[in-house]
């Protein structure tokens, strides 16, 4: 396994437990009949974004640790593998972005705004991480 795809399972892996850790946080609040404007979300979602680049760069350390790569720099293929991932995630940073500009139009509570940037930032995530993973096994398509 290179050097990338190692990284890219450790991006998703983050991706997943971070905003499985911010939905337990906030849905009971939701779930428990709190308005959203009342929902202290700001420091949950800086503490689970900071927490994700910690985890992150240590997950990308330990990996490395157990299971050395032989290079740490990217080939032809990673760097189509990467351009090809980021490009259908990308997608969900456009899609988040609309979306809270629409909410903003109709004047949404923060809450709600900030959510749907989370929400697409993690999907854009897990969609690049996917499609890279994806790549790696099965190979760049050729459209």
């Amino acid at each position: 396994m290179s050097y990338e795809e190692k990284g890219t399972w450790v991006y998703l892996v983050v991706a997943v437990v971070g905003s499985t850790v911010y939905l337990s946080l906030m849905l009971p609040q939701l779930l428990n009949g709190t308005a959203a404007e009342q929902i202290d979300y700001v420091p949950a979602m800086l503490w689970v974004i900071g927490g994700a680049i910690v985890a992150s760069i240590i997950g990308r350390i330990l990996v490395e640790i157990l299971s050395p790569s032989e290079s740490t720099r990217g080939d032809v293929r990673d760097k189509e593998i990467d351009r090809l991932g980021e490009r259908v995630g990308s997608s969900f940073v456009v899609i988040g972005a609309l979306g809270a500009l629409v909410l903003a139009m109709f004047d949404v509570d923060g809450f709600w705004i900030a959510n749907t940037v989370y929400l697409c930032f993690v999907l854009s995530a897990v969609v690049s991480s996917i499609t890279k993973l994806v790549a790696y096994r099965r190979g760049v398509p050729t459209w």
